[in-house]
């Protein structure tokens, strides 16, 4: 399964920022140096620019078809994650991964 021409920018419509996330967050939990917060994907209001994830992906062919027509990852699948700045130079370089099965 390839996914190609993805181009999902959560910038301009992440609607919380992450110091909103981690104030939020902070009422109920205490940090410490090293904690990871993730925002999770962020979907784009334009749905041409594709999507970040295969469930945002799948809901969205459900909700315009009534199906999913894009699979979940199965072993012998690569994920490449490539993340560009506003310029289209690298941020942290490619990513590659193959799905395996259960050992």
């Amino acid at each position: 399964m390839c996914i190609r021409d993805r181009n999902p920018d959560s910038g301009p419509e992440m609607h919380f920022s992450f110091l909103d996330l981690l104030a939020h967050a902070a009422k109920t939990r205490s940090y410490t140096a090293g904690t990871i917060i993730g925002s999770g994907t962020v979907s784009n209001d334009d749905r041409s620019r594709g999507s970040s994830c295969l469930a945002e992906q799948r809901m969205l062919e459900k909700i315009d078809t009534g199906e999913f027509t894009t699979p979940f990852m199965t072993a012998g699948d690569t994920v490449h994650i490539r993340m560009l700045d506003a310029d289209g130079a690298s941020i942290f370089g490619d990513i590659k991964q193959k799905v395996v099965g259960e050992r």
